[in-house]
Formats: C-alpha cells, structure tokens, sequence
C-alpha cells in the first residue's frame, strides 16, 4: 500500500512551511520541484527525501507520482501548472491536491470529474486559505438556510502580507475584472464593482467583490447559485476601480505585469515567523433565501499561510489513511463544515441579525 506523498513546489514559500510542519503530523513527504539548488538543501535540513522533476518531463513525472499514494501540488500560478499535474495524476491514480485560489483551475479540475471517478481518486483543488475556511462557511450557513439562493463570503486579514507566489498570481491577472455566480452561471464583473463594511468581530473592514475561488467551488459545495465573494480593501482603491475602464489595457500589457513582477521578486519571499504568529485571518458570511430570511456567522483563525500549511496536511493525513471521496470535490463537500475547525486558534461563530 503507497503511504508517502510528493510534496511539488516544496522550496515556494508555502511548501517550505508545509514540508517543515509535516512532521509534527507525522507526515514525511517527499519534496520535489524543478530547483535542486534550492529543494535539496531543505531536504538535507528536514532529514527528507527528494526528488527533482520537471513537470514537462512527462515520463518521469508518471514514473516518480506511480510510486506515491499522493501529490500536493504547491508550485503556482497553478493555470501554467495543474493541468499537467491532474493528467499525471490520473494517468497513475495519484491522488491531486493543491492550494490555488483560481477560479479557471477549479473549473478546469471539475472536469476532470468523471476520470478521476474511473480511477479511483481524488482531485481536491483548494486545500488551503483559498478555499478552506470559506468553504467551509459557505457550507455551515447553507445547513442553517437550506433554502439559501444568495451567499456573500468576505475574508481579510489583519496584520498580514502576501508570498511570491501569492503576488505573481495576482500579478497575471492584472486588468481581467472581476466575476460572480448568477443564476448557476459564472458570469464576468468589472473588479471591486460592490463594495461594503463588514464587521468581523475583531475588526470591521471595507469590503469589495473580488474573483474569488468560492464563485466556482461554493456552488459545488451547496447549490447555491447566486455567489458574491469580497475581500478587504482601502475605500479609496475602491473609489479607483470606477475608472479601471480607462486603464485596464494598460495592465494587461507584458511590460506593466513583468515590472510587476521584478518589484515582487525584489521583495521578502513571504511574510516572517514573527508577522504570521501575529496575524489573523478573518472570514464572513451571509446567506439568504427568497423570503429575505438571512443568517450570519465569522470566523477567525490563524495568518493565511500558516492555516494553509495545517489545512493541506490535514487533508493529506485523511487521504493517506483512506478516508476520501472519489472524483472532483471540494474540502467542504468531503469533509464538512467543521474540517476548519480541526485547525489550531480557529473559532466560529453565528451572528445575530435583526
């Protein structure tokens, strides 16, 4: 019976926090990734195996994912990289896991639904911050309003900063709008054209519409077919993003995002030790049904990158010992609401409405 898993990208900021918490959940992955200047060392520092790979390298990719029951894939921006992996994965029925936030990854992934199903595995995008603790929401208030038809999710962040990884994503996606779930349909929205407070009970915060991993992996989870999702931002951005008409060309050009990148890249790989041990991550939600019924919770827990370390071992630890569904699911639909709650400093709470 394979028990190990292959942990790709494991010298990214995120790897490198999950490949130095995998132990203390008893987990001994084998690290891999195209840079064996930069994976090897970590391995020799955690006492891991590992193994370097390029992920255009076809038949080594299948050879080494044939000899593990498991891959997390953490080397993004995953709309270059999780295609690749998924059809390797099934090619050798190797369970896939990653921590995108995409929206495009998470539709891409769903149809692979039907091979995966054939073979036996799991393809669960999303194991991390995106989409974890709000998928997890979206599926506590959907069993307190069954009938819900409206689900708004916001998340924000108190004291916290993005990876590398995290700021190229967001630097590819420079100047393409927003997007929502309307009617079951995921339809394209200018960025930030909602804005509101929110109060996340340490904090109330300015709010706007966001694309979101949720608007694809929300409806799967409950059915709901009308998706907001929104994230913390100054209201002067907001105020901004009412002429981005006038210049989003302009960043979706190769020159403004590779400077972007270049200053990225200039910066710390990702927040400190010291910043993620006094950070928060905050998330709220909203449903309502046709009858303007409306039900709320938050939720509080833990800086982004140090829930997704917990929260992608977690997950590996319940496949590694059999316990998954097969085909396309999403953390919530395989194992419910309370799956965030298994992480540390991790609290969640109903609010009274009017």
């Amino acid at each position: 019976m394979k028990k190990s898993f292959l942990l790709y990208g494991a010298n990214g900021y995120t790897g490198q926090l999950i490949a130095k918490l995998a132990k203390s959940y008893g987990l001994s992955p084998i690290l891999s990734g195209r840079n064996e200047a930069k994976i090897r060392p970590l391995a020799q520092a955690l006492q891991l195996p590992y193994s370097i790979i390029d992920l255009n390298d076809t038949e080594k990719l299948h050879r080494k994912l044939s000899e593990v029951k498991l891959v997390l894939h953490t080397a993004g921006p995953f709309r270059h990289t999780a295609k690749q992996m998924i059809e390797a994965c099934i090619a050798t029925n190797t369970h896939y896991l990653d921590i995108t936030g995409e929206i495009e990854v998470f539709e891409m992934a769903k149809s692979y639904h039907e091979a995966a199903l054939l073979n036996n595995i799991t393809i669960m995008p999303g194991v991390g911050f995106d989409v974890v603790p709000t998928d997890c929401m979206a599926l506590f208030l959907k069993n307190r309003l069954p009938d819900a038809q409206y689900l708004k999710l916001a998340f924000a962040s108190i004291g916290g900063s993005y990876s590398h990884g995290t700021a190229i994503t967001m630097a590819e996606g420079l100047g393409e709008g927003g997007a929502v779930r309307e009617n079951g349909k995921i339809i394209g929205k200018p960025l930030g054209h909602k804005g509101r407070w929110v109060d996340f009970g340490l904090k109330k915060l300015f709010v706007m519409t966001i694309p979101w991993g949720d608007v694809s992996t929300a409806y799967y989870t409950t059915g709901i077919p009308n998706i907001e999702t929104y994230t913390g931002a100054s209201p002067k951005t907001f105020k901004l993003l009412a002429y981005q008409h006038l210049y989003n060309w302009l960043l979706k050009t190769a020159f403004v995002r590779n400077y972007v990148k270049r200053k990225i890249n200039a910066k710390p790989a990702g927040p400190s030790d010291e910043t993620r041990s006094k950070s928060k991550s905050l998330v709220w939600g909203e449903v309502e049904n046709m009858s303007g019924e409306i039900v709320q919770a938050r939720f509080t827990g833990p800086e982004g990158y140090t829930l997704t370390a917990h929260s992608s071992l977690i997950i590996t630890q319940r496949i590694l010992n059999d316990h998954f569904k097969t085909g396309y699911q999403t953390p919530a639909s395989a194992y419910g609401e309370d799956l965030v709650l298994e992480i540390p400093d991790t609290n969640r709470e109903l609010i009274q409405t009017p």
